[in-house]
């Protein structure tokens, strides 16, 4: 039987059709040759075996069969392909994917004097976010970190983790240096948008907490400790459904730098309008900073802005022709992965209503082009600035508190709850006033906290104010707490002397809460702990007067005061030369974005003049004239006044 199936197979192997030995067809394809890659690749010139002539690479002849017959078979002839299309021509630009780099330090992430770790406290961290339509391709975490020697003396190591993924862990005082310094690389892929770095001190000596509010023990990474990393720029779509995207992005920490554009021969139609813009991105960014650059018939490299009259010449591009004002994002024709906002009128009304209407957003997705229809500004109010504290009532706390934040604060050991407010500067009261600050507070209600020690410290603009006890401490609360009674203090008034409210202005309070010596580390380390600020915390600025001697240059650099008197500048006039550089456009940009931003209106109403009038006729519209002569720098702008007596008495 195994010899049956042995002949059965040779059988099968003699009629199978032979698939090596055939000679291609006419009409095959000629064959491919590859380069030899092992012994042949060694061998001298002329060392090639001679190649063999049809006849003797042939098979020899076999009976003829049915698959020899069809393996014998004339190959199908192909069609022929249709030749390629000539008519479409290539693209003269290939977008480019650009490729950004970025550095981002503590300070800047809001930690100006970094993280410290000390006592107790053996964990902290910090947040940041990245521009959304950038993807890290590599990124590097450099770390600055200052040991104290009770630290360095310990078996301690310091424990990195970015957005719960941990990144190492560093020797504490390992080198015998004051200040250690390390690089880490960082997976791309753990650099989103928003992030988390947090650290933790291994102690390895100490096995319990630290309870000595004394202990030197200290462990601090410095705020020039900063990530670095390469980004890709993400192309996105012509909508202006994404404005200020992608020429400003909220996500970014770090100062934004944004060209704007105009023609050969600008109007003062034109520089209203982007001082208008530029003050309104002003307040969008906020405590980033940004810096404006002016590019004069020349069109920007990356994003930009570029504004002008329709069918005028920018850098060589031509703006479109339109009877209505129009806002367009095109890609920029140096390099389609950037993008243009244009922003198009013919005289002075359409393009400040352009650019008012950019400031209000709203814009459906997928809109390119919006031709604006006609609109109302409104005309501001003296003082109606919205990031000024009101002065006709009491303001809450809880009023001035960013989005982000909270009235209550975690543990044992927490950062400080720091309240920021503006005020107009020019705030008076008669000598002996004082303006009253109310804190309401509470501490937890733990049976092992220290109640005599613990204290709530409240500083405004780093001038120590008041320490505030945990109790009541008159006699009477005392015997009363004594015998059992609740004597906590929930609520207490600070005067503040007028000389301690500043323009820009930071109110500080922590709650140093001190344990009882036999408190167990479980419940030191326990973050359910709370401590809050109550809602019934306010400041009343209402008993203040606007009164100031002017011109005092002070309050221009801090609040652009008097002009932001109006904060929409309704009756202030600008002034350039007659043929401005395009560092005095520059500087007008920045300096119209520095009062949008300590104020927190645009400038809708503002006018710019082109030379000096004559005839006087510049004061019968405004109150406030501010002229920019010297373009050396933003802080050495040259102000002249037509303003009344005592422009801010009130």
């Amino acid at each position: 039987m195994k010899r049956l199936t042995t002949l059965a197979l040779l059988a099968g192997m003699l009629s199978a059709p032979a698939l090596h030995s055939e000679e291609p067809g006419s009409g095959a394809a000629a064959p491919l040759s590859f380069p030899q890659l092992n012994d042949a690749a060694d061998s001298e010139p002329g060392d090639e075996p001679p190649a063999a002539s049809p006849e003797e690479g042939a098979s020899p002849a076999a009976p003829a069969t049915a698959g020899d017959a069809a393996a014998t078979a004339p190959a199908p002839v192909m069609p022929d392909l249709p030749p390629p299309v000539s008519g479409t021509a290539a693209p003269e630009v290939i977008p480019v994917a650009p490729v950004w780099g970025g550095d981002l330090n503590l300070a800047q992430m809001g930690m100006p004097d970094g993280i410290i770790l000390s006592g107790g406290q053996r964990q902290g961290g910090v947040s940041f976010t990245l521009p959304a339509d950038q993807v890290v391709i590599h990124s590097q975490l450099s770390l600055a970190v200052r040991v104290s020697p009770e630290m360095a003396s310990r078996n301690a190591t310091l424990q990195l983790m970015l957005n719960g993924q941990p990144l190492g862990t560093l020797p504490l005082g390992a080198d015998g240096e004051d200040v250690s310094h390390y690089q880490l690389d960082i997976p791309p892929a753990l650099m989103v948008s928003s992030n988390n770095l947090s650290v933790k001190i291994n102690d390895g000596d100490t096995l319990q907490c630290q309870r000595d509010i004394h202990d030197t023990s200290r462990v601090t990474v410095l705020p020039t400790s900063h990530f670095s990393w390469e980004s890709q720029q993400l192309n996105i779509s012509d909508d202006l459904s994404h404005f200020p995207r992608p020429f400003f992005d909220s996500m970014q920490m770090t100062p934004a730098d944004i060209a704007l554009a105009y023609g050969a021969k600008p109007s003062a139609d034109v520089f209203s309008a982007a001082a208008l813009i530029s003050s309104w991105l002003g307040i969008q960014a906020d405590y980033r900073g940004i810096a404006f650059s002016a590019l004069r018939d020349r069109l920007p490299e990356r994003h930009g802005i570029v504004i002008g009259h329709p069918g005028e010449q920018v850098g060589g591009m031509m703006l479109p022709e339109t009877d209505k004002p129009l806002l367009r994002i095109i890609a920029n024709p140096a390099n389609p992965a950037y993008k243009l906002l244009l922003i198009v009128g013919k005289n002075d009304t359409a393009l400040r209503m352009a650019a008012w209407r950019l400031t209000r957003g709203n814009f459906a997705p997928q809109t390119a082009t919006l031709d604006v229809e006609p609109q109302t500004i409104p005309v501001g109010k003296a003082y109606d600035a919205p990031r000024w504290i009101t002065t006709d009532r009491p303001v809450k706390l809880s009023e001035l508190l960013r989005k982000d934040q909270s009235p209550t604060v975690s543990g044992v050991w927490h950062e400080p709850l720091r309240i920021a407010f503006r005020a107009a500067p020019d705030l008076y009261l008669w000598d002996g006033e004082t303006i009253p600050l109310q804190v309401g507070y509470r501490f937890p209600s733990e049976s092992w906290i220290n109640e005599d020690k613990s204290l709530l410290s409240v500083t405004l603009n780093g001038t120590f104010l008041n320490n505030l006890p945990m109790n009541k401490q008159g006699p009477l609360e005392k015997v009363w707490r004594y015998l059992g009674g609740d004597a906590r203090q929930e609520r207490f008034t600070i005067p503040l002397a007028p000389y301690l409210i500043y323009g820009d202005n930071q109110l500080s309070m922590y709650f140093n809460v001190v344990p009882k010596d036999d408190v167990p580390c479980s419940v030191l380390l326990n973050n359910n702990i709370k401590s809050r600020i109550t809602d019934d915390s306010w400041i009343d600025l209402s008993k203040t007067r606007h009164f100031s001697l002017l011109p005092n240059l002070s309050y221009f650099v801090g609040a652009s005061f008097p002009f932001s008197r109006l904060a929409d500048y309704s009756q202030t006039t600008l002034l350039l030369p007659a043929d401005p550089s395009e560092t005095q456009v520059a500087t007008l940009l920045n300096l119209a974005a520095r009062s949008g931003n300590a104020t927190g209106t645009a400038l809708a109403n503002n006018r710019v003049v082109l030379g000096m009038p004559t005839g006087g006729g510049i004061c019968s519209r405004c109150v406030n004239v501010t002229c920019w002569r010297s373009p050396l720098s933003i802080s050495r702008p040259l102000t002249r006044a037509c303003w009344p007596t005592h422009p801010t008495a009130r």
